[in-house]
């Protein structure tokens, strides 16, 4: 796997001490939960937007854009809560060879 997300999550959380007038991360991190979590939701509204306009036109590259756009604000988010992606990247692991119906019913057991 590529380097990029230990690099990225080292520049948010680098940004995430400097000034929002200088930073795009600071300015969300400082401006809350609400305005990060509403990023998100657009980046996804706008990743779904691109994979349906795909398939009408058979473009990729703006699945890619979109889907860029909303794992960096997601990565975003997991450092506002202390969290980086490695903890996901080791829930996956964690997930690897389980089945998707056997997962969900042990979150219901719990």
């Amino acid at each position: 796997m590529s380097n990029i997300l230990y690099k990225l999550t080292a520049v948010i959380q680098e940004r995430k001490h400097a000034s929002a007038k200088t930073s795009y991360v600071a300015e969300l991190l400082t401006k809350g939960q609400d305005t990060v979590l509403k990023k998100i939701a657009e980046e996804a509204t706008e990743f779904v937007m691109a994979c349906k306009d795909s398939r009408i036109d058979g473009t990729k590259d703006k699945i890619v854009a979109e889907a860029t756009d909303l794992l960096f604000h997601l990565m975003v988010a997991l450092a506002y809560h202390e969290l980086k992606i490695d903890d996901v990247l080791h829930e996956l692991e964690r997930r690897e060879g389980v089945s998707g119906i056997t997962e969900k019913l042990k979150r219901k057991e719990s």
